[in-house]
């Protein structure tokens, strides 16, 4: 029987390199302003497009939609998110950055933009190789059109 080198691997190495990098890069958000992984991605999401819906966010951000009901419910605690009525369909609520939601995120973007440049600081000449493959590779499962 053929065995699986797991640690060579090249989904479980994505899996783990995604992992490791999220929990460094929670610290660009965590240490300052308390935020879970899931609530970061919806005040992200809604930073980047305004208003959204929950379901939207979901997939958007990849969530389940009982993370992103948490995630919205703990923002709405903190006065960062406010919810909206859809006319159309009652049972749709329509999701945006209060004033203080969006001063954190305006607060936390340039020092996410710095993480995000050592990360591909530490990749010298190969960082466009790699944003090149990372491309691939969504477009192979799905992820980019």
């Amino acid at each position: 029987m053929k065995k699986l080198v797991l640690e060579n691997f090249l989904p479980y190495r994505l899996s783990r390199l995604a992992g490791a990098v999220s929990r460094d890069f929670r610290a660009v958000y965590g240490r300052h302003y308390d935020l879970t992984v899931p609530e970061w991605r919806v005040l992200a999401t809604l930073g980047q497009f305004g208003e959204m819906g929950a379901k939207a966010i979901g997939v958007h951000s990849d969530m389940h939609k009982t993370k992103v009901s948490r995630a919205v419910r703990a923002l709405e605690t903190r006065r960062w998110l406010k919810r909206g009525e859809v006319p159309e369909d009652r049972r749709e609520e329509i999701l945006s950055l209060t004033p203080r939601g969006e001063d954190a995120y305006a607060e936390i973007i340039p020092r996410a933009i710095v993480f995000e440049r050592a990360l591909l600081a530490a990749l010298g000449p190969d960082a466009q190789a790699l944003l090149v493959a990372l491309e691939r590779l969504e477009a192979h499962v799905g992820m980019r059109s």
